[in-house]
Order: C-alpha cells, then structure tokens, then sequence
C-alpha cells in the first residue's frame, strides 16, 4: 500500500470585503482591502480517499451573509466523487466553515481532537466572542455523529493511514489540527486555521481569532518544522494558494501535490 497522496485543494467560496485588520494582529496596515479564501482539501492515493473539512451551506452562507460560489460536495461530485463515497473525513476543528456540511457525507468517519470537542460542547461556549465561530446545529450533527459510532477521537497526534498524520496545534480554536501529508514532492502541512494566510507564519502575525495566543504563536514554528519547507506549508484560507499551485481544468481546483508554480518561492521553498 503507497504512502503517497496526491492533494487537491477545492475553493469553494471567497470573502472580498474584508480589511487587514481582519486578519492580523500587530500589523501596522489596518485599512487595505483583504480577500479571504475557503477550501476543503481531498487526499487520494491508489484509490483511497480522506476529505479534510467539509465547508458550509448555502443556508449557512446565507445566515452569516458569506455567500458560496459552489457547494464543496457539488464541487467533488463534478469530479466524479460522490458524497457518499467518501469514507474518512478530517475536521481540523469544529468551526462553521470547517465542519458545517456534515449532512452532505452521512456515511464517512470524521476525525477530530478530543480537545474541540470538548471545547465546542464546554463552559467556553458560554461566551458569546468564543461562540461566534461555531454553529449549533453543526455541534448537534456532531453529536449525532457520535452516537451513530462515526466519530474517531485524536488526543495529539495520530496516523489516520500511512503517510497522512494529525497534529495538535490549538490557538485558533481549542482542538484544532493540521494534517501532514506525504505527497511526491514531500511532506506538505494542510495548516488549515492554524495560519490562515501565508504572512501569518511567515511574518509571525497572530489572527484575530484566537482563544489561545501562544498556541497560535507556537504553532507557526510547529507546522514549519513538521514541513519539508515553508513552500510545502498550505495557509487555510489565503487566495495566494490558488495563484501558487496549478489548477486541475478548472482556476477553483489546484494540485497541492505539484510543484508550486515560480515566483513565490525559491528553489530552497523560502519566500522571496
């Protein structure tokens, strides 16, 4: 059995009315205009397939005034890959554009840290700035998840199958995690919320969002270190990751698994 994935990233919505001051701290730029990006990512080797989040509705777009260009099962079933298909689901954690479509895939085991859950069902919630980023009734289909027997708890790390790893990483959200993949061009690092945008990490640049912020900051070495190099470390929610990376027939539709296209990084993966 091969330990190599191919990983293909999906954009399913995008945000442009946002500022940077939305998705930095200490940033001395708060007025500029920043796009936000979101993505589910599918891993694929020798038949085998791992979605890592499921995005959110059009009735959650809706309700939070972020509309979606294309539902992220629409988007997989254009490809040939039918919802219902897909085994084994990845929640990096529990918030709405990460776990809101769980309805779409009724029969996959989801994956997530013992420590988002909690978190999503604890006292935390009680506070209406930790709240915000949740959706109660994806936490209820988390919980009816659970008692159906699909849900596989990580306390840390785990191996969810050869060459595709979880990693506890936390500050953003309690419980969240980055999933490391070894593809052909080496370990790649789906950081998901862990840096939303490549000049988090890079330049050490805190998101908004946050409960823990030495987790996040901590976080920014943990998943370079867990990288082949900052090149192979893929932000959760920046535009850039669509211009870096080849499109599959279709701009929406990238290959994190190629080589990312030059420009960006030097041959050493460093930024230039």
């Amino acid at each position: 059995m091969s330990d190599t994935w191919e990983v293909t990233a999906f954009k399913y919505a995008k945000r442009n009315g946002r500022l940077r001051q939305h998705s930095f701290i200490l940033d001395d730029d708060h007025s500029s205009p920043h796009g936000m990006d979101y993505y589910v990512w599918l891993l694929e080797s020798e038949g085998r397939r791992i979605l890592v989040d499921t995005g959110y509705d059009r009735a959650e777009g809706r309700a939070r005034l972020r509309p979606i260009e294309t539902p992220p099962e629409q988007m997989l079933a254009a490809r040939g890959i039918g919802p219902e298909t897909v085994e084994t689901v990845i929640l990096t954690h529990l918030h709405y554009d990460h776990a809101g479509s769980l309805a779409a895939f009724p029969d996959a085991q989801l994956w997530v840290q013992e420590a988002e859950m909690a978190y999503a069902t604890g006292p935390c919630m009680c506070h209406d700035a930790l709240r915000m980023p949740f959706t109660g009734a994806h936490i209820c289909d988390m919980v009816r998840a659970l008692y159906a027997g699909r849900v596989r708890f990580v306390s840390g790390r785990a191996e969810v199958a050869p060459g595709v790893e979880l990693h506890l990483i936390g500050g953003h959200s309690r419980g969240l995690q980055a999933v490391r993949v070894r593809t052909r061009r080496g370990w790649v690092v789906l950081a998901s919320d862990a840096s939303h945008y490549y000049e988090n990490f890079l330049s050490g640049k805190p998101f908004p969002i946050v409960v823990d912020l030495q987790q996040m900051l901590d976080g920014f070495a943990q998943i370079r270190a867990l990288a082949d190099s900052d090149a192979h470390v893929i932000p959760g929610h920046d535009p850039l990751v669509c211009a870096a990376f080849p499109s599959l027939g279709d701009e929406n539709v990238v290959a994190l698994h190629a080589d990312p296209k030059p420009g960006l990084w030097d041959a050493g993966g460093r930024a230039i």
